[in-house]
């Protein structure tokens, strides 16, 4: 059973345990989520320079989008008070600072029409952030920074919450991905070659359920959700915002969502730091979780240009 719970009351440990059985929250515009959105939308506009950037594809070639792309995400995503405005955000939807871990969050651009389907844009295909080396205590925000509708949205993909798919996160190295894949991602503009955990058998993307809400409205749901990227058929470009929480206790429990599928190498929790003060992850804790991972490769992306 799935349910989506609109702008419930439940405290952050009910929601969690909820989250972790594949339920899905829906938060309609806050104060916080809304300043969090009003930053992102100043800088793009000001990036493309009087263009709307939901309409920039239309005026300039896809390379010049790309350096421009480049550009704005790492500046948004690195920036002190986007930090700041996460944490707010967090604190106003009830997580106590002290167990909450954030990562940075990620600027996301989707524009229409197959212009841009590579690197900076990638159309995500239906996956599972676990198969990315995502804690099964991870849980996902997702914030858009327009208004959307259901042509430029995300889908979820109900069918598959307990049933596991044949897919290629067996060959998936975090640290590995750190080093190259990620710092490289302004590179690939036509096509993306990037190896990435994939479903290796037939799909079948229905039944799924695509939520639609305003601009500042939150999608939180755990990690282990199939979901993926509608393909941008609307007219005009998807720009939205993500970032990932995990609860300190409920890691160290071993809790969480199920793991059905997922065998990556591994783990982002390096990425995550405490909303209280942003210390790191406890180190001994990561530990436990990358037995066998091999430590070739960056084990925490610091990047000097843009991530995806």
């Amino acid at each position: 059973m799935h349910t989506i719970h609109m702008n419930s009351p439940a405290d952050d440990a009910k929601r969690r345990q909820l989250l972790y059985q594949g339920h899905l929250f829906i938060f309609s515009p806050s104060p916080a989520s809304l300043a969090l959105c009003d930053f992102a939308r100043s800088m793009l506009e000001e990036v493309f320079q009087g263009v709307d950037p939901r309409q920039a594809q239309f005026s300039m070639p896809v390379e010049e989008y790309v350096a421009i792309g480049a550009a704005v995400k790492p500046k948004f995503i690195h920036h002190p008070k986007t930090r700041e405005l996460v944490r707010s955000l967090v604190a106003e939807c009830g997580c106590e600072l002290e167990q909450t871990y954030l990562d940075v969050p990620r600027l996301r651009m989707v524009t229409s029409d197959g212009y841009l389907t590579s690197g900076i844009g990638y159309a995500h295909h239906p996956h599972r952030d676990t198969w990315y080396s995502a804690p099964l205590t991870q849980l996902n925000w997702w914030l858009p920074i327009y208004p959307i509708e259901t042509e430029r949205s995300m889908a979820f993909h109900l069918g598959y919450w307990n049933k596991p798919v044949r897919n290629g996160s067996n060959e998936f190295n975090y640290y590995e991905w750190n080093s190259t894949a990620r710092k490289d991602a302004a590179k690939f503009i036509h096509q993306d070659t990037r190896r990435q955990p994939k479903p290796e058998e037939p799909f079948e993307s229905e039944p799924e359920i695509r939520v639609v809400c305003e601009s500042g409205g939150i999608i939180l749901f755990s990690a282990a959700h199939m979901h993926s990227t509608v393909p941008n058929t609307s007219g005009i470009g998807r720009y939205s915002i993500d970032f990932r929480t995990l609860n300190l206790a409920d890691t160290i429990a071993e809790g969480g969502a199920r793991n059905i599928d997922s065998k990556p190498h591994g783990t982002s929790m390096r990425d995550f730091v405490r909303g209280s003060d942003f210390a790191p992850f406890p180190g001994e804790v990561v530990e436990r979780f990358e037995e066998g991972a091999s430590h070739s490769g960056v084990l925490v992306f610091k990047p000097s240009t843009v991530s995806s």
